[in-house]
């Protein structure tokens, strides 16, 4: 009966355990990030915010590491529910709509489909899905 009662109690931990940390994944990341920004003469200074370097008073500009986490990383969002974020182009878990680039990706390039946001362009032509002619990215001040 004792024996009984320890294999309960285990089985339960390991479900409380396993339901917690399904309900975590899936979930956006609410974490605040900082981003570092440096000196091209100085990389000793580093500062939260853009602005001028202490020592010789020129221009701070996002350090290596953030340039390359910003090269890398793209972001996908559902159109009709913005909380749905991805790093990956798929499907909304909500309503299976498939996930665009978000505005701040879309801002990155020269050009894009406004039928299929994904399709993109450094260059003016048409979009491969549709013959749709390649709107102008517009830049946000």
């Amino acid at each position: 009966m004792k024996t009984l009662k320890i294999i309960m109690v285990a089985v339960l931990t390991i479900l409380s355990v396993t339901v917690f940390a399904q309900t975590k994944a899936g979930r956006k990341d609410t974490m605040q990030h900082t981003q570092l920004y440096t000196c091209a003469v100085h990389d000793t200074v580093a500062m939260k915010q853009p602005g001028n370097c202490p020592i010789c008073g020129m221009k701070l500009n996002l350090s290596k590491k953030e340039e390359l986490k910003m090269a890398q990383s793209k972001t996908y969002v559902c159109p009709t529910h913005p909380a749905e974020v991805s790093d990956k182009p798929g499907k909304c878990s909500q309503c299976g709509m498939n996930l665009n680039l978000s505005p701040k990706e879309r801002a990155k390039l020269g050009y894009y489909c406004p039928m299929h946001p994904n399709v993109k362009s450094d260059k003016d032509g048409k979009c491969p899905n549709c013959g749709m002619a390649l709107t102008p990215v517009k830049k946000n001040r």
